[in-house]
């Protein structure tokens, strides 16, 4: 399984839509940099959250995730509380061919500041916008900026296709268009 370089993730947005907006360089900007990199991809984060609250005294359970925990928000600057977490989404669509599998990693300069980005791998076919957990570990309240990046995807070719894919197994999380709460 080899890691897919600059030029082939090009291709796949250009001709098969893998990912919607499209980059084609770094913005780096006065931003933290996103778009097409040497063997990656580094993705947005939207202007929408979903903030971690526990004014209910709520338990986490992800069999039965109380929504009352979290609480909307839609702007250019998102603030984590401290030893907290939010849900947010990306800016890019995707759409992941058979024969890939990405992992995403957070971006240093957020690591750097003790901010973690948790993202599930894409599983072929999986398709849709990014449900991202991004946790702020410190004791302070922590900056996430919209519109800015956020992690980086790398893309891994299989040496063949999946007997079964994530739209095969038509999974709970296929096509999403928000930022989705635990499902069963």
């Amino acid at each position: 399984m080899g890691i897919k370089a600059d030029s082939w993730i090009r291709r796949m947005a250009r001709e098969k839509g893998m990912i919607e907006p499209f980059v084609e360089n770094q913005v780096r900007d006065g931003v933290v940099s996103y778009g097409l990199s040497s063997y990656g991809y580094d993705i947005r984060v939207a202007d929408e959250f979903k903030i971690f609250t526990n004014v209910f005294s709520a338990i986490v359970d992800p069999k039965k995730f109380d929504e009352r925990s979290m609480i909307d928000f839609k702007g250019d600057v998102c603030v984590i509380p401290p030893n907290s977490f939010a849900l947010a989404r990306t800016i890019e669509y995707f759409r992941i061919p058979r024969s890939i599998l990405t992992i995403c990693v957070g971006k240093s300069t957020y690591a750097r500041c003790g901010i973690i980005v948790n993202v599930t791998p894409f599983e072929p076919e999986w398709e849709g916008y990014v449900t991202l957990e991004i946790s702020n570990t410190t004791p302070l309240p922590a900056k996430i900026y919209a519109n800015e990046g956020i992690a980086q995807v790398l893309f891994f070719d299989g040496d063949d296709v999946c007997e079964v894919s994530y739209a095969d197994r038509k999974g709970k999380y296929q096509k999403q268009q928000s930022i989705l709460l635990p499902r069963l």
